[in-house]
């Protein structure tokens, strides 16, 4: 299997620290602005994002988990049922800006299924997106970041691949890699 690095744990660094600036600069002083982490792997980016956002600004902010599976367009045409993944949200999102993290922007379609997850916990005055890759060639929604990493050009044949250290990984790492053929 053919794999390329697109993203080293250094870089992967400096762009948390740009996402924690740029967000400084945008909500200044976070008194009106929450995090969701987008289940399961938006989370993690969300975790170590967090701690790096507090250090910097001097301020604490809400952060929480969000689960978007049974709001999914798919949920029920999959052949294997989905697993659900524990939201974890103790503030309310009404009048509130939202930015959503996620790792990877694919499709659209789980940020969809979010924003209508995100509704259960009041209306939001803003939401805004956040992601660490923007697969930028393949919406099937109209749906653009407005915070992204990197963004590259993939096919529908590849996979991109977040790895972190603090899941086991040898380091965190963005890969792109080609889909197994059956």
């Amino acid at each position: 299997m053919q794999k390329r690095l697109v993203l080293d744990q250094e870089q992967i660094g400096i762009i948390i620290q740009r996402f924690c600036h740029q967000l400084i600069e945008n909500h200044h002083d976070f008194e009106n602005t929450v995090l969701l982490g987008l289940q399961p792997r938006g989370v993690v980016l969300l975790d170590h994002l967090a701690p790096v956002l507090e250090r910097i600004s001097g301020k604490k902010i809400p952060v929480g988990y969000l689960d978007a599976t049974f709001h999914r367009d798919d949920f029920r045409r999959r052949d294997f049922p989905l697993k659900a993944n524990e939201t974890k949200i103790d503030f309310l999102v009404e009048g509130k800006s939202v930015i959503l993290v996620d790792d990877v922007l694919y499709k659209g379609r789980s940020v969809r299924a979010a924003m209508d997850a995100m509704i259960a916990f009041g209306r939001p005055q803003k939401v805004e997106l956040m992601v660490l890759v923007d697969r930028k060639l393949t919406r099937d929604y109209p749906i653009m970041p407005d915070y992204y990493g990197i963004r590259v050009n993939t096919l529908e044949s590849q996979y991109v691949v977040v790895e972190w250290e603090s899941q086991g990984q040898e380091k965190d790492a963005v890969w792109i890699t080609e889909k197994v053929k059956n």
